[in-house]
């Protein structure tokens, strides 16, 4: 029997650093991933996939930025929206693509998903995820005041917009994404942290301008549909501890206690393996496995051989 896994796609399956970002460029690495997933899919595992969206929502918001003269921009959350949209297609078709090579039928579909976010989240007080095209400082507090935007200087580059990033609360719909896994369907869901929304007084629910951190909704989509296995796919075959030093360590099999001691030590950086980390952490204490590894390596991590396992709470 199989188990249900959900795999967490990094960036550079999708775009890597310094690639020019045309779709073809962008379709050419979803197949290389879609190649991988397959061949897991092909031994009976039913997948569920999320992905990052960063670079792809930021040409969305810049192309809305250079035609607001032309057509209206749209809000955060459309553009959101429309890059799970953008990468979905290009997940969906590929996975569909690379499953009939290995003459498997296997259903594939796309989710469009919302993640709920409290308003209350202190992260709203002290937005500080930088996002979309710099802006000279007069350009900026313009903005800041004709939309209401928060607006900060970005290191020495010029000004940009900055908004919350909360944690996600649940996964809108991840009923139906059960559902789907548990009749075989392979389901991409999630993309981008999902489109962030607040529940209002009468039950119903608003966009909100923010960015959920992708691994974080992914940990939180994976305990919500019941996964057997949670898969951190990124550009490094492990985890390691002291990294770039002379006692540079690396991480194989990892427990609950001392993973969480290398996350109080500051061992991982906040914006790139730290949230790894902690949605590793978080899965491996609702009792199940948790592993981050490369994307090249991932069949061979599921054995064991490689990688870095976070090992379940007993």
């Amino acid at each position: 029997m199989g188990e249900r896994i959900v795999i967490a796609l990094g960036g550079n399956a999708i775009l890597q650093p310094g690639q020019e970002a045309t779709f073809e460029t962008q379709f050419e690495n979803v197949r290389r991933s879609a190649e991988v997933i397959a061949g897991i899919i092909n031994k009976g595992h039913t997948v569920v996939v999320t992905h990052g969206n960063g670079p792809q929502v930021g040409n969305i918001l810049r192309q809305n930025e250079e035609a607001k003269h032309v057509v209206p921009s749209m809000p955060l959350v459309i553009c959101s929206a429309e890059s799970q949209g953008f990468i979905g297609y290009m997940l969906e078709q590929a996975l569909r693509n690379e499953l009939l090579k290995l003459n498997n039928e296997t259903p594939v579909t796309v989710m469009l998903t919302q993640t709920e976010v409290s308003i209350d989240d202190p992260d709203f007080d002290d937005p500080s995820k930088p996002i979309g095209v710099f802006y000279s400082e007069e350009e900026a507090k313009q903005l800041s005041a004709d939309k209401g935007w928060t607006v900060k200087e970005d290191a020495g580059r010029g000004w940009r917009r900055v908004v919350a990033s909360p944690e996600p609360k649940s996964i809108i719909g991840s009923n139906t994404i059960q559902q789907l896994s548990e009749m075989g369907t392979i389901v991409v869901a999630s993309g981008g942290g999902g489109v962030p929304v607040v529940k209002e007084d009468d039950g119903t629910y608003e966009g909100i301008d923010a960015v959920i951190d992708k691994d974080r909704s992914a940990f939180k989509l994976a305990e919500e549909i019941n996964a057997d296995l949670f898969m951190i796919l990124t550009d490094v075959e492990n985890v390691y501890i002291n990294y770039g030093k002379p006692n540079q360590e690396i991480l194989t099999e990892v427990t609950l206690e001392e993973a969480n001691k290398y996350v109080s030590e500051g061992h991982f950086s906040a914006g790139s393996m730290g949230p790894k980390m902690e949605a590793a952490i978080k899965f491996a204490q609702t009792g199940k496995r948790a592993i981050i590894c490369s994307l090249d390596q991932a069949d061979q991590a599921m054995q064991g051989k490689i990688g870095t396992h976070i090992k379940p709470k007993a």
